[in-house]
């Protein structure tokens, strides 16, 4: 696969998983400074690892939450709250097993702020329906 090919595949893979409307607020915002890291991300985080075929797109979801709970990256964490809930199918009973597992493996403090970052999404969610 070439890099335009790459390129094209991660896209169609990110406007599946995040959704058209978060895609393209963040094409809108790019720039000249962040453009380069776009591309890069859209080439091999979605275009590489995203499509491979070794893990189902749920298994994806729920490994970045966890991740995004353990690395204490919440706004990464609410985007794929936000995504998993309005694009993949996930429930709020996932997002909460996905914490109470993390508060396990990373800690109360860091499964109490997960709680709260989740139930803002879950509102935002909601208000915007």
């Amino acid at each position: 696969m070439d890099e335009r090919e790459r390129f094209n595949a991660g896209m169609k893979k990110r406007r599946k998983i995040l959704g058209d409307a978060w895609v393209d607020r963040s094409i809108a915002k790019k720039n000249d400074f962040n453009g380069e890291f776009q591309d890069l991300i859209t080439r091999y985080a979605w275009g590489e690892i995203w499509t491979r075929p070794g893990i189902d797109d749920r298994t994806r979801r729920l490994i970045v939450l966890a991740s995004m709970i353990a690395l204490s990256r919440w706004e990464e964490f609410r985007m794929h709250t936000r995504a998993a809930l309005v694009e993949g199918k996930l429930t709020k009973d996932d997002i909460k097993e996905i914490i109470l597992q993390q508060a396990i493996y990373c800690g109360v403090p860091a499964a109490n702020t997960a709680i709260h970052h989740a139930e803002e999404t879950f509102a935002e969610i909601d208000n915007s329906r």
